[in-house]
């Protein structure tokens, strides 16, 4: 981590990086979740969290993932010309309380003294310097040992959205005391929070020192604190991540820090941003993040609406065209793989057909077609009995491991870029338009030499097609027999 520079001192900007892919459905699944994607503007979620937490007001991030997520925050975070920092990995998905108290645990001590901005990474926040203007105003509580957390001013009755309520009016950009944390609510009373003006959106951002936060775990939830330490006390170093050890993670509840301290504490304050803001919490608010015409329809991709109103069209393929007819409070997401219609209204309801999905082992409830790996990805174009296509990206000088297969032969062929290419003793170089035999239990890899991304098709043949049929003999990634890709 960097040494702070002279002047004010530097806040640890603490980003939380997990998520379930459920809400944004199909867009957004387990295998690869909503902050990953690009739903408003040309950079991920991800990205633009990352991006408004760097400067001369912040050191590198400190993000808390999980292992299947590492090598994508590394590759996102590279792409946008932001230092990766410090990437902590989680053994299992536990809700935000362990994981912020993993950063705080971390953090304090490589600087007691430590002050943590802790952020989901699935935020939309347009003003960037208003937003830390907002930071700031939040210092002097913290300096009182305050934990401070920031409420977004309402625009409307949102239902979506737990609320925090104020003793009075919210003034801006001044620390308050916080009166009381509100579940979402119901239409009428989140109309009369609206109307009363003592109230504020919960943005789960939150403000404070390392030292006062582990002492309100401490406090409030001591078993955790307890299993929290253990597995940081055996923390290991894996490539460029820090991987928490399994060893207490195990035993911790899974709960969310407002449940498990805030909600519990007495020290809190809440600092009002009136700029706009949005979680992208379900496929409303992103039609709400998006333009509209005079008759409230939004659209995105390759999509046509005819004599529509309040309607949400997205196309995510170019080979797509995604038609509304007649449509009123309808939201129609059209994915490769994958087609969601569903009625407006019921856009908090999209996590349920997740689980029916779940329920009956359909691929597309957590995976794609196109597939991430730590050297660039590839897609199923084709898949049948004994056969499968894909078509495979290799990011300039990234490689392959070193791997045979039991049940399967493969065919590549170049389209695009070079590839260096080994088979059992041979290595050789093949350029667009040439191509190789992989047969059964030959050791294998492909490296891309070149500047520019490398393409080929690969046909497999067998009676397995699955990841898993790997024996895996070298891997600059440290990745385990088995382990896909």
């Amino acid at each position: 981590m960097s040494t702070p520079t002279p002047g004010p001192r530097q806040l640890y900007p603490v980003l939380l990086c997990g998520g379930s892919g459920t809400r944004l459905w199909p867009l957004s699944r387990a295998a690869f979740p909503k902050q990953f994607a690009n739903i408003v503007g040309d950079e991920t979620s991800f990205q633009a969290s990352a991006r408004r937490l760097t400067g001369p007001l912040f050191h590198p991030p400190t993000i808390v993932t999980g292992a299947d997520f590492r090598f994508i925050v590394t590759e996102q975070l590279l792409a946008a010309g932001i230092d990766p920092g410090v990437i902590l990995l989680e053994p299992e998905t536990r809700d935000t309380a362990p994981a912020v108290l993993a950063a705080a645990l971390h953090l304090v001590a490589e600087d007691p003294e430590a002050v943590l901005l802790v952020a989901p990474s699935d935020h939309v926040i347009a003003d960037m310097e208003g937003f830390q203007d907002a930071i700031v105003a939040g210092l002097d509580a913290v300096a009182q040992g305050r934990l401070v957390t920031f409420g977004i001013a309402p625009d409307r009755p949102e239902t979506g959205y737990g609320w925090l309520e104020l003793d009075g009016p919210a003034p801006d950009n001044t620390p308050v005391p916080l009166a009381r944390y509100v579940e979402k609510p119901d239409r009428a009373m989140a109309e009369s929070m609206l109307a009363s003006g003592h109230f504020l959106w919960n943005t789960g951002i939150f403000l404070f020192t390392a030292r006062d936060i582990i002492a309100a775990y401490e406090e409030h939830q001591p078993k955790m604190t307890e299993h929290v330490r253990q597995s940081i006390a055996a923390t290991r170093p894996d490539l460029n991540f820090l991987r928490l050890a399994s060893d207490g993670w195990t035993n911790v509840e899974t709960i969310s820090i407002d449940y498990a301290v805030m909600e519990k504490a007495q020290n809190l304050s809440v600092v009002a941003y009136h700029g706009s803001w949005s979680d992208l919490g379900d496929w409303h608010s992103v039609a709400h993040e998006m333009q509209t015409d005079a008759r409230g329809v939004a659209r995105s991709g390759p999509a046509t609406a005819i004599d529509c109103d309040n309607t949400l069209l997205r196309a995510e393929s170019s080979g797509q065209r995604l038609v509304g007819f007649g449509l009123e409070n309808i939201i129609a997401i059209a994915m490769p793989d994958a087609v969601l219609v569903a009625d407006s209204r019921r856009a908090q309801d999209v996590k349920l057909v997740v689980s029916r999905l779940r329920d009956k082992d359909v691929r597309q409830a957590d995976t794609f077609l196109r597939d991430h790996r730590p050297w660039g990805w590839f897609e199923t174009l084709a898949l049948a009995d004994r056969f499968q296509v894909k078509r495979i990206v290799v990011h300039p000088g990234a490689a392959l491991s070193l791997q045979s297969h039991h049940h399967r032969s493969e065919h590549w062929i170049v389209v695009s870029g070079t590839a260096k290419v080994t088979v059992d003793d041979q290595v050789k170089l093949l350029t667009e338009n040439e191509s190789v035999y992989i047969p059964l239990g030959a050791v294998h890899r492909m490296e891309n030499p070149g500047k520019v991304p490398m393409v080929l098709i690969e046909v497999q043949t067998g009676t397995y097609l699955g990841e898993d049929d790997i024996i895996r003999y070298e891997d600059v990634y440290s990745r385990g027999q088995g382990a896909k890709g």
